[in-house]
């Protein structure tokens, strides 16, 4: 019995356990929940996970963790060939993407403030010091840091899209990425997170 994992496909953490698992050949049952409609507030859920947040995983065993940097940490160490991959805790990126997306997808706001395009610069520029002598984030392979950043930074490349000319490396190594097989995870839910956002800022 596959491991289940509730999802929704746009959310970047969703995204990045979908990628990681793809890298790892796990095979994932699939059950996307109803936000909108508050399937994550409903009692069944609950008892899952009290904190009522996506992505939650429940494995074959019952065993049930939540938080998308534990989800991968926890698949990597019980599914991976090899347990050598080094992981890269990066939630300032992904709690200001949360931060800069969430009003937009809420209709709150219409958009970019300049700060908004200021914050996703300062984490452009953060990668670019990272890849300062290496392709990957964390070592010269791919790694699990790689797999968690690059949903969150392909959302921030489609509300302010990474200039090659400002961030080389970031750029090339966002190409990188693109070029995995395992980023094949990605596409479904960055698209819908495109469409959804790009309806939503005024152009």
């Amino acid at each position: 019995m596959a491991p289940i994992l509730y999802m929704v496909p746009p959310n970047p953490g969703v995204r990045a356990v979908l990628i990681t698992a793809k890298a790892i050949g796990l095979e994932l049952e699939l059950k996307e929940v109803n936000m909108p409609a508050g399937e994550h507030l409903k009692p069944d859920f609950i008892k899952i996970n009290p904190q009522h947040s996506i992505p939650t995983l429940v494995d074959d065993d019952g065993f049930t963790v939540w938080d998308s940097h534990a989800i991968i940490t926890y698949l990597v160490s019980k599914y991976a060939e090899t347990n050598q991959r080094l992981f890269f805790e990066q939630g300032v990126v992904f709690s200001r993407l949360f931060k800069i997306a969430d009003p937009i997808i809420q209709n709150k706001k219409k958009q970019l403030s300049q700060k908004d395009i200021d914050s996703i610069n300062e984490i452009y520029s953060f990668l670019e010091a990272l890849l300062d002598g290496r392709k990957w984030i964390a070592d010269d392979c791919v790694t699990v840091a790689d797999y968690s950043l690059i949903s969150s930074v392909s959302s921030f490349n489609v509300l302010l899209p990474i200039d090659g000319h400002k961030y080389p490396r970031t750029s090339q190594w966002f190409e990188n990425c693109e070029s995995l097989p395992e980023y094949e995870a990605n596409k479904h839910g960055i698209e819908l997170f495109s469409s959804v956002v790009k309806n939503k800022l005024v152009q």
